[in-house]
């Protein structure tokens, strides 16, 4: 997040026009992690529910952003925002009825467990054939299932709903691309920023595919762009600024749910001596992707909280002729290690994934659970899904009043 951004997203009336401010909901990407947000907005549903009056049981986002596995979830929601509040109780029930056969598959032989050097070139060997590790041609079908498009238009037309915007990166030519669906016709002027892009065009499952795309492990997905057709990755690479779309399309306060968490496990002991030489294949793997799901979020948000503080302390006359104004963001991230819940539900995994994974190296002994952070984004099981929206739903009633004075409610009941 620049201060630029915050500029002139202000600027784009033809947009959202200032005075709206709408309330937005940016969901990052993390696999199977993203569960956790499905526990967060459960609690968060109940709480607003509670809360009684005219508005009590709407749709509380009007603009609904997603990166990655956010992306499935923001759309889902979009497909549901009608429903009012019973959306994110839907989106529950998605999440512990899924399993890692509805998102991906992947066929190896009993003993690649047993051998490193074996399992890396059987996998080398699938990677040149389909240019991933893992197939993911079933999330196409879960997702026809899951989501209604036509609902998603039907919820901008009534209005329960202003935009639903989905990002995904560009192998092709290397630019972050976000894909705005809304309701009016196409908007005059859609930013354009040195790496990254937006385009007004309806989402679809191919767009989130694209989006959904964890580098090395699923294929890339093609999209067209600028007339001609590109292949697109994860939405979360080279993802500078995550709240940016929900700025330039008009949110005034901005509730953002991460999957990264306050600490990963790491190599050194509590007498700050190294736990091993070197650090294993799976806790390299899971710091790189934990770089690519989370470590520009928490610098965004903290950028936007500084300069929304800075406009706050200008003199009112002067604030009143400047064009820009500040926003109100809430951040939600998990308060305790994924990785080691990751490791305690390994064992749900596909055999065949499982012994993947074991092969490689990258599921960690016991007891060192930065081995098993890779696991921690396939785990499409119940045990695991269950445990992260228990500790999504914990976590959001731990900030239940900040919560609710997002929302406007002056204190929780």
């Amino acid at each position: 997040m620049s201060l630029e951004t915050i500029i002139s997203s202000a600027l784009f009336s033809e947009l959202a026009p200032p005075e709206q401010d709408h309330h937005a909901l940016v969901l990052m990407g993390g696999g199977a992690r993203t569960a956790y947000q499905a526990g967060v907005l459960h609690a968060l549903s109940s709480m607003l529910s509670l809360q009684g009056g005219a508005a009590s049981g709407r749709f509380p986002f009007r603009i609904l952003v997603g990166t990655s596995a956010g992306a499935l979830n923001a759309t889902f929601l979009a497909s549901r925002a009608s429903e009012g509040l019973q959306a994110f109780g839907q989106l529950a029930s998605f999440w512990t009825t899924l399993r890692s056969s509805q998102v991906y598959r992947l066929k190896v032989p009993n003993w690649i467990r047993l051998s490193r050097i074996a399992a890396a070139l059987f996998l080398s060997q699938q990677v040149r054939a389909q240019q991933s590790f893992l197939d993911n041609t079933p999330l196409v079908d879960t997702l026809h299932r899951a989501i209604s498009l036509r609902h998603i238009d039907l919820a901008l037309q009534e209005k329960s709903l202003h935009a639903l915007a989905v990002t995904a990166s560009s192998y092709s030519s290397g630019v972050h691309w976000t894909f705005c669906q809304m309701a009016s016709e196409k908007p005059a002027d859609l930013w354009s920023r040195p790496g990254r892009r937006a385009d007004f065009q309806p989402i679809t499952i191919e767009h989130l595919m694209a989006s959904s795309a964890l580098p090395f492990l699923f294929p890339s997905t093609p999209l067209w762009v600028d007339g001609h057709r590109e292949f697109f990755g994860d939405g979360s690479m080279r993802q500078s600024s995550p709240l940016s779309p929900a700025l330039h399309l008009g949110a005034g306060k901005v509730l953002v749910i991460g999957v990264g968490q306050p600490e990963r496990a790491g190599f050194v002991g509590r007498n700050g001596l190294s736990i091993s030489d070197r650090p294993t294949l799976g806790a390299i793997a899971g710091h790189a992707m934990a770089s690519v799901f989370q470590d520009t979020l928490q610098a965004d948000v903290e950028q936007a909280q500084r300069v929304s503080h800075a406009v706050r302390q200008m003199p009112r006359e002067i604030a009143a002729v400047m064009p820009y104004r500040p926003v109100d963001v809430l951040a939600i991230s998990p308060s305790h290690s994924l990785d080691a819940l990751a490791q305690a539900h390994a064992g749900e995994l596909p055999t065949a994934t499982y012994n993947a994974l074991a092969g490689l190296g990258a599921l960690g002994a016991k007891g060192s659970p930065g081995g098993a952070a890779l696991a921690s984004y396939l785990l499409f099981e119940p045990g695991f899904v269950k445990a992260l929206m228990a500790l999504g739903e914990h976590d959001a009633y731990a900030r239940k009043e900040e919560l609710l004075h997002f929302f406007g409610h002056a204190g929780a009941r």
